[in-house]
């Protein structure tokens, strides 16, 4: 299936987790892809699947911090550069922080605001004069089932996902004359730099109870991120060429 052949990709969070994986399945898939991130050595992992996958001839990376404004401004340039333009935005990249709302820093607030939804906003801002010069562009955003249905501990991390679909709405109505789709996915118990090991960050005196809603319907864990990767590839393509201004949930049937 080459839905991505001639298509130009530019991903964020390309260096893990769900990124890393739409990176993949859209070079699988025929496209050419500049992923940044902000870890280097994920990105080389991601560079190193590509080379052992024969696709590495389609793929450049670059270190990108998006909550930079000066540094998205040279990276989107860059990208724009590497690609000969940009056909598709995928905004995977994103932080969680979880802590007793009480509890919460400015300076940990700050920082979850900066990266996930201000540097979603900047990347965003920065690519779309390539996007309307490109072909049926799209742009796929990161909200997450935390926008819809509560996650304890992680208000700061909510209120970007909330405010991210939110934005997407408002684009995909600003900019429809002008061909420009926008479209966000809301992952859910997925496995990924934000779910496993250290990543989430729960309080010591996490009440585990607040989660018993958050179980996937289907009764079989946690995903892996190709599942959500399959998704963002169908909504970049021609198959997503009628969804716009809208999210889709993909979570297993929490909160069915």
């Amino acid at each position: 299936m080459n839905r991505y052949e001639g298509r130009r990709v530019l991903i964020t969070g390309g260096g893990s987790g769900i990124g890393q994986a739409t990176v993949h399945r859209i070079l699988a898939e025929g496209g050419r892809v500049h992923a940044v991130d902000v870890n280097e050595a994920g990105l080389k992992a991601t560079a190193d699947k590509a080379a052992a996958d024969g696709t590495a001839g389609r793929l450049t990376t670059a270190v990108l911090d998006i909550s930079d404004e000066s540094a998205v401004k040279e990276g989107v340039a860059a990208s724009v550069d590497a690609l000969g333009g940009i056909d598709v935005l995928v905004n995977a990249a994103g932080i969680l922080r979880s802590e007793h709302t009480h509890k919460t820093t400015l300076d940990l607030w700050n920082k979850v605001i900066a990266v996930n939804l201000t540097g979603t906003f900047l990347m965003i801002r920065e690519s779309i004069p390539a996007l309307l010069a490109g072909d049926k562009p799209v742009i796929v955003n990161f909200s997450s089932t935390s926008a819809a249905f509560a996650h304890p501990y992680m208000s700061a991390y909510a209120a970007t996902k909330g405010g991210i679909q939110s934005m997407s709405h408002s684009l995909a109505a600003e900019y429809s004359k002008q061909g420009l789709r926008v479209v966000c996915v809301a992952p859910g118990s997925i496995e990924s730099g934000m779910t496993t090991g250290n990543g989430p960050g729960l309080p010591e005196d996490t009440d585990w109870s607040l989660f018993a809603k958050l179980a996937p319907a289907l009764g079989q864990g946690f995903a892996g991120p190709e599942t959500v990767a399959g998704v963002v590839a169908m909504l970049g393509s021609e198959d997503g060429a009628f969804i716009t201004g809208t999210e889709i949930r993909i979570d297993g049937g929490t909160h069915y």
